[in-house]
């Protein structure tokens, strides 16, 4: 299943968290937080003005991203969780 987001919405993949610390202890699952940071799967097309003009997306498929921590909704693509979000609640691109 093939899913594009509308208007100003984005398909994001989380990044994976770390197993260990610094200091070399494995983390528990249920230790992990999840990370705020991921890849841009899917874009939408942007917002549209009162006057119908397109405001182009500021991400694009494939873009490192970072986002806030309760940010987006999850969703189930071909049994993998992703997350779609608003573009307004991305808070910069990770180059």
């Amino acid at each position: 299943m093939a899913l594009k987001p509308l208007h100003d919405r984005v398909l994001v993949r989380r990044t994976e968290s770390d197993e260990k610390t610094a200091g070399g202890l494995i983390i528990p699952d249920s230790a992990k937080e999840k990370p705020a940071e991921g890849t841009v799967v899917s874009c939408g097309e942007g917002l549209r003005k009162d006057s119908g003009e397109l405001i182009a997306m500021a991400v694009k498929d494939g873009d490192k991203i970072l986002f806030g921590k309760w940010s987006g909704t999850e969703v189930s693509v071909d049994g993998e969780e992703l997350l779609m979000m608003k573009e307004s609640d991305i808070m910069g691109i990770i180059s």
